[in-house]
């Protein structure tokens, strides 16, 4: 499939294909701080910084206008300009995959609050390392399906799609490693119950990633693939629509 980021119908009018051009845009900005938000909680836990974890509770209320803003633009294209195919899967996608982006910056914002209350106690407690990895694992999820949006590319959504899966057995094994240390050492369990929060975010931010890779397969093949299954999601990523 030819990867064009312009896919979307031309019209008579320029301005609604600038204000088509522009809430993609907005996306993706949106997405970017987000994004961001993610690695920053993520470094805070790691390296027990504090002050880092603070910014990135005080930046989540930029993400929450940004959300807002996206909304309203969608709302307005949607009452003037009555799109139609592409146009209207577009301006829906956009909006869906704002409220994913909105609660993917929640999860980061709790992760920094159990980051700070982490560094407080000042003892690393067991399970950094599985959080390290499943931390990667979701950042690079989120990259890729804002790059999915942003070429319209299908096949790396579903990608996306297939490393939630992945991502949730390995959260999965990791929960139940980290029961049976605080059984065998009650003395750590209000410390490890901050990581296994931290893990319940990282797994939703795994989960809102792969909602917005389904809003990318259905933009472009006018599909929802939601609660369909990797196998015949991929039947559809691969059918040739022209």
């Amino acid at each position: 499939m030819d990867k064009n980021p312009d896919m979307y119908s031309q019209h008579i009018s320029q301005q609604f294909n600038n204000e088509l051009e522009e809430i993609k845009n907005q996306l993706l900005s949106m997405g970017g701080l987000v994004e961001k938000q993610v690695s920053d909680a993520m470094r805070a836990l790691i390296d027990a910084d504090s002050g880092l974890g603070k910014a990135v509770r005080r930046k989540d209320d930029d993400i929450n206008q940004m959300e807002l803003h996206i909304d309203e633009e969608c709302t307005r294209i949607l009452a003037r300009r009555q799109p139609a195919a592409i146009d209207l899967r577009l301006v829906l996608a956009c909006s869906k995959a704002a409220t994913d982006l909105e609660r993917v910056g929640d999860e980061a914002a709790k992760i920094a609050r159990h980051a700070i209350k982490l560094t407080e106690e000042g003892e690393a407690p067991r399970g950094y390392i599985e959080t390290r990895h499943i931390g990667s694992r979701v950042r690079r999820m989120i990259q890729d399906a804002l790059t999915a949006f942003a070429r319209f590319d299908p096949e790396l959504a579903f990608r996306v799609a297939q490393e939630d899966k992945s991502v949730d057995l390995e959260y999965k094994t990791a929960m139940r490693e980290l029961v049976t240390f605080m059984m065998e050492d009650p003395r750590s369990i209000t410390r490890v119950l901050n990581i296994i929060w931290v893990l319940r975010s990282l797994e939703r931010i795994g989960d809102h990633a792969r909602n917005i890779a389904e809003h990318v397969i259905y933009l472009v093949k006018g599909q929802d693939v939601r609660y369909i299954g990797l196998k015949r999601m991929k039947e559809e990523v691969l059918k040739d629509n022209s």
